[in-house]
This record gives structure tokens, sequence and C-alpha cells, in this order.
């Protein structure tokens, strides 16, 4: 996200901010931390600081896009610069050179940066005392917290406090209420039918929220601990002051509640939350750029009219890669809601059980009892930990292989490798043929060309639109003219599926075939 940095006040802003320097004392910087590198403090009145997608949309060699989506996921949080270099292949300081010439800024200082982003938020936007804040975003401590806040944004931790406007008071009852903004157009909805069909029972859920709304809730662990995330749309501060827990708080300073959707988490501690809002971005696709997909799509004569029907779409991604990862494995050749039921035969055998907090504002049909296994403990399960739970031998093996080769390491699901390599590199294990691998590679690594053409759901899709049947060849032939966003068609056309016919949405990967 490019900002706007005014040389006589020492603040960068975003473009539409209604402040209106002169021209002449502005700057231009690709992104927020490449201004708060040359001495410019976010402005209070647009918060560019708060908007998604900042660094989402830099145009950056290869390893510099990997190592930014590894600093995204908290890996400088306990890990080093030298580590990082070595993860995409270069040493630290030319990673350091190359950071400086593209973002504007070394790894470690966007680290950093990320960190102060999230405490000044939660400083907004909660009661937690200032060593909360620190501990929830990563920093050693009270100390560590207040030097970043005086040095990202010139304020202290009681100053920036102090600016809130009055009457914002915000309560832990029913849990930590936070923001998640988005790009616009984002099209919520569209999330939540995708997920409401392949929902893992036990482990995650759409239910009604505590206006009516449907909403997404799930459980995960922080630190240890485990907890519940629930996300639900932001209605405007008018209707969110009526909230028994003022949620109202939660509204950006400039009084708005546009771009922003609402995630309550419901944890024993708050330390470290920092990641678990990650997740929660990564796999909503909320920083993502919906622009350049529907500019690339909307022209072509058959995918073109579904573009423009559903502006906002994004592909939706992963909250836990592996736990994904395994899902797509036990959705082969069966249809989404049988793996469902499967994929939560697995969370209550192997995964951790918590109870879910009283508090919890989303009704669900099923209650949420599990926490889904790790690569780890499913692959020290072995075959025999998957035993009569209704799998064939063939994709017990195959389940076991996947969990072996992420807990050894010999398959990283955070990598940045180019499609074809992620492609290659999955159907290197038992079971995994290219349905799998792409719709691995489009969900778990967050790829936007993958394609599994053998789908049956995208090809009654096509069928559909051509007025003919269309086989897997045939399918992946005509979407050619889709590339590089073949992803992003193959979600339009699975959204558009699910519009038309509820039998189509319901088994959309039925008969995925990687033989």
């Amino acid at each position: 996200m490019q900002v706007s940095a005014v040389r006589t006040t020492g603040i960068y802003c975003r473009a539409d901010c209604s402040a209106q320097p002169l021209p002449h004392n502005v700057t231009q910087y690709s992104n927020p931390v490449a201004a708060e590198v040359n001495g410019f403090r976010p402005c209070l009145r647009c918060h560019p600081e708060r908007r998604a997608g900042s660094l989402a949309d830099l145009d950056v060699p290869a390893p510099v896009g990997a190592a930014l989506l590894r600093i995204n996921d908290g890996y400088l949080d306990d890990h080093d610069e030298e580590a990082l270099a070595a993860h995409v292949g270069y040493s630290a300081r030319q990673l350091r050179r190359l950071f400086e010439h593209h973002v504007g800024a070394t790894p470690t200082t966007i680290a950093r940066s990320r960190r102060a982003h999230f405490a000044r938020c939660l400083i907004d936007d909660t009661d937690l005392t200032f060593a909360e804040i620190a501990r929830a975003a990563g920093f050693g401590g009270p100390r560590q917290l207040h030097r970043a806040m005086t040095s990202v944004f010139c304020f202290t931790p009681t100053e920036l406090r102090a600016k809130r406007r009055q009457g914002e008071r915000p309560h832990l009852d029913g849990g930590l209420v936070l923001t998640v903004p988005y790009l616009t157009p984002y099209d919520f909805g569209a999330f939540i039918s995708h997920q409401s069909a392949r929902v893992i029972p036990g482990v995650e859920a759409v239910g009604a929220g505590p206006r009516g709304d449907t909403s997404y809730v799930r459980g995960f662990s922080a630190c240890g601990h485990p907890g519940i995330a629930e996300l639900t749309v932001l209605h405007s501060a008018a209707s969110m002051a009526a909230e028994p827990n003022n949620a109202a708080a939660v509204l950006a300073e400039d009084g708005g509640c546009r771009d922003q959707l609402l995630l309550r988490l419901h944890l024993p501690t708050y330390d470290s939350i920092i990641d678990a809002v990650s997740r929660c971005r990564a796999m909503l696709g909320t920083d993502e750029d919906p622009s350049p997909a529907e500019a690339a799509l909307a022209g072509d004569p058959l995918i073109g009219p579904l573009v423009r029907q559903a502006p906002g779409l994004r592909v939706p991604r992963s909250w836990d890669r592996f736990e994904t990862a395994v899902r797509i494995v036990v959705n082969q050749q069966i249809s989404l809601a049988a793996a469902s039921t499967m994929s939560g035969r697995i969370a209550q055998r192997l995964g951790a059980a918590f109870d879910a907090p009283s508090e919890c504002c989303v009704e669900v049909p099923v209650p949420l009892t599990h926490l889904f296994p790790g690569a780890a403990t499913l692959a020290d399960a072995g075959r025999s930990g998957l035993a009569r739970l209704g799998f064939t031998e063939r994709r017990i093996d195959t389940i076991v292989g996947l969990s072996e080769a992420v807990a050894k390491g010999e398959l990283d699901l955070s990598a940045t490798d180019t499609l074809e390599v992620a492609v290659a590199r999955l159907c290197e294990l038992p079971g995994i043929g290219p349905w799998t691998a792409h719709l691995i590679a489009m969900r778990v690594f967050g790829a936007d060309d993958a394609f599994p053409a053998s789908d049956l759901g995208l090809r009654r899709a096509a069928e559909r639109l051509v007025g003919h049947p269309v086989t897997a060849r045939e399918l992946e032939t005509l979407a050619e003219s889709w590339r590089p966003y073949r992803s992003w068609a193959a979600q339009h056309l699975w959204h558009a599926a699910g519009r038309s016919s509820q039998s189509i949405a319901d088994k959309p990967s039925t008969s995925g075939s990687d033989s």
C-alpha cells in the first residue's frame, strides 16, 4: 500500500486521507514501513497502519516475497535474520541489501513494525495492561513496547491510549474484541458459503452470531492454551454501541466500520495472539488485492461474467496449513460432507480436547470440543491411529506419509516455491497426485495459478458455461487463457455453481482424481 509522507509534519497518510498538504512537501513510499524507517509516523486521522495489504502488493523478487511471508507468520519472533536468509537461500547480508532496495527496510525492522502496529491496535481497541499488550504482540516487556511505540508512532503507550475517543471503554467480558481490516471489495458471505461446506465438526463451525448474522468460529491454540476465535461482519457504530460488551469501542478512530471484520478471541491468556490474528487474515485473504485477478479475468467471455457478478470474492486459504492439507487428502474421491465427517473423527481421536468457554457468542450446530492434531501427533499415531475410522488402507498411507514428511521437515508447508516445484514436491508423496497437489498449492501455499482440472465441480460448472460435457484435459486447455489467476477463476466457477445448484456446491471435489 503506497503512502504519502509529508516532510513538514513528519507524518505519512493514506491516499484518501482528508489532509491536503502541498504537493512539493510530499514524498511517496511504497509501504508504511519504508516511511517509518525514514522518520515519519502514521497519521492519527486516517490510520494508514491499520489498513489491510500494506506489504501484500509489493513487486519484489521471489526470495524477498518468501521472506516477507515468513516474517508475517512470526518467523523472526524466535529466529534471527541469518536463519531467515538461509531459509530463502541467501546470506543475511544479501537479504538485507535486497530488502533495503525493494522494500525500504530490513527484515528485522519489518518484524518490529509488525509487532508495533499490532500493539497499537490493542492499545486502541482494548483495556489490556501494557504488560499484557507487550506479551500479546511479542515484545519482551513494557520497556520494549515503550521503545517501539515511541520509535514508530512518536508517542508513548500512555499517550496513545489517552488519544482514544472519549467514552471508548472496551471490556474483556465475552472475549477480546478486535477488528480485521480488508482490502475492498470483500465478500464475507462468499467465504462463509465456502467454509460452511468444509468445516471439521468439533474443530470449527458456521453458526449464528449475537446479532443473528452467520459467523465463523473455530478452536485454536495460542502459547499452549486452547481458545476460540469468532469472525463476523462489523456493523455500524450506532448499532454496535448496543452490544453487551461495548464492541463499538473497536471501531477505528475515524468513526467508521467500513473495510473491517470483527474478531472475538476467547483465551485464558492473550500472549502472542499476534500470530493468531495473522492466521485469521491469511485464511480470509483480507490482505490480498483482488483487482489484478479481476482485471485479468473480467474480459474473458466465460469467466468474465462470473467475475462481474461476484466482486470481492477471494480464494480462501487456511488457518492451519497442516489441517487444511489433511482435509484435502481426506476429500479425495468422496463428497465434502463425508470428508468433513471423517476429518472430525481424526480430531476426536487424536486431537487435544478442550471445553469451549461459556461466554462464546456464536450458536453452533455442533459444539467445539477438539483441536486438530499436528503433524507430529499424526505421524506418531501411524497407521494404527487411523484404523477403524472409515478410511481405506491407501488413504491411511497417504495421510501418514504426509504427516511424516511435514513432521520430519521434508515438506515445508510454509514454503513459497513456484507452483511447478510445489506440485512436483507434493506428487512425490504416496497417494498424492495433481488434483490434491493443486488444491494444496491453492489453499495452503497461497498459489494464484493452481488449477485442479480433474475436479468434478469445476467440470460441471464449466459445462454450464459452454453447454456441453467437458473433460479434465479440455478444461485444462480452456483454463490456459486464465493464467496466471487460474485459482481465482476456479473459485469463481465453484461460487457460481453454488449459487445456481446446491447439489454442485455440496460436492465440488467429488471424484477429483489423482489416478
